[in-house]
């Protein structure tokens, strides 16, 4: 667009939480100063899972094999991030008592993809020995599937590029790109 070269960060940040919001996204807001972000946002997805009409027990052991393969400290973030896949892709198996057969929690409805929730925050804090924020995150039923970083015109893509593969480095926030599929 005529004119948008050299504009701040933050008007294209609006023009894309815009995009995303015509699209059918939640706005969850500015998490810049919001506490405990994380990949899965547990309460999001947990509401959701509880209107698709799984049981507490359900969503409690499909909740907990989700943080076990997201966040395994004994495999990559390749690994992880590949496990994470299958349980997004295939469901949870889960078994609420020995009594009773395995059944599957859907993470994401692939059937039904309308029935999602489709959401966007921006300024996404995440802490720990180091802060970062990326600009952009976008959940599906609270899971993190996609990290935009915007970079201003004057800056290089490959700025944006370095910046995304740092964050994504064990002394930064590794275990929040997990779940990122984009």
């Amino acid at each position: 667009m005529i004119g948008e070269v050299g504009k701040p960060e933050r008007v294209t940040q609006d023009r894309v939480i815009a995009l995303f919001g015509a699209l059918g996204y939640r706005y969850l807001g500015d998490w810049s100063k919001r506490g405990d972000c994380s990949n899965v946002e547990e309460s999001i997805l947990s509401a959701w899972l509880q209107k698709r009409g799984y049981s507490s027990q359900q969503i409690v052991r499909a909740l907990q094999k989700l943080r076990d393969e997201s966040r395994s400290h004994s495999r990559s973030l390749y690994e992880n991030n590949r496990k994470v896949y299958e349980l997004l892709r295939y469901g949870v198996s889960v078994q609420v008592d020995v009594s009773t057969p395995s059944e599957t929690v859907w993470l994401i409805d692939w059937a039904n993809p309308e029935a999602n929730d489709f959401a966007i925050a921006e300024e996404v804090t995440l802490t720990g020995s180091f802060e970062r924020r990326p600009d952009l995150v976008l959940y599906v039923n609270g899971i993190a599937l996609a990290v935009i970083e915007l970079k201003s015109s004057r800056v290089g893509v490959g700025e944006g590029i370095r910046q995304i593969l740092s964050n994504q480095s064990p002394e930064f926030h590794e275990w929040f790109f997990s779940t990122v599929q984009i």
